[in-house]
């Protein structure tokens, strides 16, 4: 039986002898390495925290004590300490999720994958035993420097550093990365700190021969330790943290284990808020991952884990539509800039950052500022282009409104992934987007059905001179071109019978408009007569969707945003605000958390199947 066999749980790896630590460290990587090549999933991330994961759980007690991991993509080493050792349904249905799980285990604390959050839980947390009188129980967050450069990591920090007698300990996971290598001052501050460990050996030294000294060599190395700060200041300067009120510790080698123990004890025995700075490298022994300069496989398909090279070459995405338009654009016009929010390779815009470097800015892991940025850079004449994952736009919804919305700002907004991601799981999914757009004045939205349409639609947006326009795609390769047979007044009707009054009028959003048209054939195919259109600007809704609406006897929408405030629910409101008392069927996404599974998968348990809606609305044709 392995060594990681027999750990069922921390107490199994706290019994475990310190010398059969390495032993350990090196079976979970050839784990993880083997298992992950099979699904895909967060391979350089975990590679990295081996060492330091098993540190804290010999030194904390899980769940007594409670770990807050970060974003959680780091998680997969910690949930094989606390005893789950099935990975082969790793981010599909029924298996693991590939994020910290409340259902899957006690051990698990936080499950949303949004950075930056894990101080203000650990805050909450700790401050809350207090309160209860639980003061002999740790909270614990790991929080990597990529999460740091988010400004509500600072906020939690401001708060922490007043209350001296908060059992909490912060750990700093430092591997210069979040996906691409962390940018700004933070990261020049940190990048000091791993570079210049000599103030701690200068101090090992005045120890060992100061305090030597007869009679004044005590006085002599206490006067030493007394001008420590100074020191660090000049050699280390990481004062901000201490000058903040947190005691700090290290740098230390994450990959040290005993070093890494060691200061986990200290900072837990100091019985205040202590901030762990551990150096880590990404991808740590699989040299794969290691030689990436890109993420050192921050998240990888199925691969070989032999060469690290993906098993199935995967078609063009709709990224690489929206990639490749950027770039063209840059060229047309020196007036479009882009931004990221620590997502240049996931979000496509590195093919433009490497042809127009002064023209793009990756803010590190801030949509709010992002947005509120993109602002001030139309205001100075620019057109901003900010690129993030829909999900994440939740996170600037008030620097959107009231920041771009109410200033008039000519800001366009892409949101990679959105609808139904599927493997990430509940906080990646980008169902929300369309409904926060919804409400804010003037926005123009579009939701592209294809690649061509992708690019239409950033050519248009970045038009946009007087209001927020925003993009929105999904995830994955896209398909072939979905020719419009027509278009009226900028509403492109993909499928008719003929140019007459029809049983239905099939609104289909986005990349619901191949669901919309395979279920508009099966309609026809019992007789109904169905036009199918894309209102290719959903907001606001165009007045041609109306007069389409009034040639109807209902209409019906799909779309992979919540049904809840969704497109739908605008189309209602314009039929309504245009005389027009159609019936209305709205298909979208429930209201409510989706779990991980395929992205078909998903769709098929909502009912956003050709066939699920076809027969839904047939009942109501009947």
């Amino acid at each position: 039986m392995s060594l990681l066999e027999r750990i069922a749980g921390p107490r199994d790896l706290k019994a475990l002898p310190a010398d059969r630590l390495p032993e350990l460290a090196a079976e979970i990587r050839a784990f993880l390495v083997e298992q992950v090549s099979r699904t895909g999933g967060h391979l350089g991330p975990n590679l990295g925290v081996v060492e330091l994961t098993i540190a804290i759980h010999r030194v904390f007690d899980s769940p007594h004590d409670a770990v807050v991991l970060d974003t959680g993509h780091q998680s997969y080493v910690h949930k094989l300490l606390t005893g789950r050792h099935d990975f082969s349904g790793l981010r599909t249905e029924g298996g693991l999720s590939g994020y910290p799980s409340r259902a899957e285990s006690p051990h698990d604390v936080v499950e949303n994958s949004h950075a930056s959050t894990s101080l203000s839980w650990a805050h909450g947390i700790a401050a809350g035993r207090v309160v209860r009188g639980e003061r002999n129980r740790h909270t614990v967050a790991v929080i990597g420097d990529g999460a740091l450069t988010g400004g509500m990591a600072w906020e939690a920090i401001n708060n922490i550093a007043a209350e001296q007698d908060l059992p909490l300990v912060i750990v700093v996971n430092d591997n210069e990365r979040s996906y691409a290598p962390t940018r700004g001052g933070l990261a020049d501050h940190l990048s000091t700190l791993r570079t210049t460990r000599g103030y701690e050996r200068f101090l090992d030294w005045g120890k060992r021969n100061v305090s030597r000294t007869p009679v004044v060599g005590g006085a002599m190395y206490e006067t030493l330790h007394g001008v420590k700060k100074g020191i660090k200041d000049i050699v280390a300067p990481q004062g901000m943290f201490e000058d903040l009120g947190l005691k700090y510790v290290g740098p230390i080698d994450g990959h040290d284990e005993p070093a890494v123990e060691a200061a986990l004890r200290k900072a837990k025995a100091f019985g205040g808020p202590v901030l762990v700075h551990v150096i880590t490298q990404k991808g740590r022994g699989y040299d794969p991952a290691v030689s990436d300069e890109a993420d050192q496989f921050h998240a990888v398909g199925v691969i070989n884990p032999e060469t690290g090279l993906p098993l199935e070459i995967a078609g063009r995405s709709w990224t690489d539509e929206f990639s490749d338009t950027m770039v063209q654009i840059g060229e047309e016009r020196p007036d479009v800039v882009a931004l990221t929010a620590a997502m240049m390779m996931p979000v496509g815009l590195q093919p433009f950052c490497e042809r127009f470097p002064e023209r793009t800015f990756d803010v590190g892991i801030a949509e709010q500022h992002a947005l509120t940025m993109a602002a001030g850079l139309a205001f100075s004449g620019l057109h901003p282009v900010v690129a993030v994952y829909a999900t994440f736009l939740n996170r600037a919804f008030d620097q959107l409104l009231m920041d771009a919305a109410l200033h008039k700002a000519g800001v366009t907004v892409v949101l990679d992934r959105s609808g139904v991601t599927g493997p990430d799981g509940a906080s990646h999914h980008g169902m929300w987007d369309m409904t926060i757009s919804g409400v804010v004045p003037g926005l123009h939205l579009a939701a592209p059905r294809d690649g061509q349409q992708v690019a239409r639609a950033v050519r248009e947006a970045v038009d946009i001179a007087d209001a927020p326009s925003v993009v929105r795609f999904p995830k994955g390769t896209v398909g072939e071109p979905l020719t419009a047979v027509r278009t009226v007044d900028g509403v492109d009707v993909l499928s008719e019978p003929d140019d007459g009054d029809v049983d239905l009028l099939l609104v289909g959003i986005g990349s619901m408009v191949a669901t919309a048209l395979a279920a508009a054939e099966k309609l026809a195919a019992e007789g109904h007569r169905v036009r199918v259109v894309d209102p290719v600007w959903a907001l606001p809704v165009p007045e041609a969707l109306a007069s389409l609406a009034g040639a109807a006897g209902r209409v019906a929408v799909v779309e992979d945003n919540v049904v809840v405030g969704g497109i739908g629910t605008q189309v209602v409101q314009a039929l309504r605000d245009a005389g027009l008392g159609l019936p209305v069927d709205t298909f979208g996404l429930p209201k409510r958390f989706l779990d991980h599974a395929s992205r078909g998968r998903v769709l098929d348990a909502v009912g956003l199947t050709p066939d699920a809606v076809a027969s839904a609305l047939r009942e109501r044709l009947a």
